[in-house]
């Protein structure tokens, strides 16, 4: 049976106690996606957009199953194995925001505590070290996103200017035509790239944390 995975905090959405391992949770009413029924997702990256608290759940989904492009809804689902992700979403937030740290001019020990994850560094440099430290720890989603339009930007100018330099055999219209065309084409597959390495990430520190569980 496929596995998905699901996050949680420490009860169900509707505050329902977390189902123990091995047992199936069944909802009786209709199954409708974003509506009712039992949801998961096929990767841990695409749980993660829904992740409403830090425990993060292998599960089987049975039953009059609908699938959507990141996310999947049945009538049962069963946990088959679960872990505490608090510390493996602080160490991937660190390492997302230490691939973009170059676009700004970090502090020191900003570059530290996001290479080390240690914690007395928000405290080595005064309240503008805390200051800066505390704010990295929050900083992975405006970095990567600050590194994916950066890389949008370069790779649709890339475009644009390949594009004008067909001008001459092209004429104007065609020329911004086709610069249009390539300034989006290149801004999305830049985005997608970037996202998709994330993904990638996070999706293997997530196996990784899985099979230290399975090895205790």
């Amino acid at each position: 049976m496929k596995t998905y995975y699901h996050f949680t905090g420490k009860t169900l959405r509707d505050g329902r106690p977390i189902p123990p391992i091995g047992e199936w949770l069944v909802h009786d009413g209709p199954v409708l996606m974003c509506g009712s029924g039992l949801h998961a997702s096929k990767t841990a990256a695409q749980a993660l957009k829904y992740a409403p608290g830090e425990l993060l759940h292998r599960v089987n989904l049975s039953g009059d199953l609908k699938h959507d492009t990141d996310k999947s809804i049945g009538r049962k689902r069963k946990i088959i194995a679960s872990i505490d992700a608090t510390e493996l979403l602080r160490e991937f937030s660190r390492r997302v925001a230490l691939d973009v740290v170059h676009l700004w001019d970090a502090p020191p020990v900003v570059v530290e505590y996001l290479k080390t994850g240690n914690e007395s560094l928000r405290n080595a440099e005064g309240a503008a070290a805390r200051a800066a430290a505390g704010n990295a720890r929050n900083a992975a989603g405006n970095a990567a996103r600050a590194a994916a339009g950066n890389a949008r930007a370069a790779a649709g100018e890339a475009a644009w200017n390949a594009a004008r330099n067909a001008r001459n055999a092209a004429g104007d219209a065609a020329w911004n035509a086709a610069g249009d065309a390539a300034w989006a084409a290149a801004q999305d597959a830049a985005w997608n790239a970037a996202q998709a390495k994330y993904d990638t990430w996070f999706n293997e520190m997530v196996d990784a944390e899985f099979a230290k569980a399975e090895t205790k």
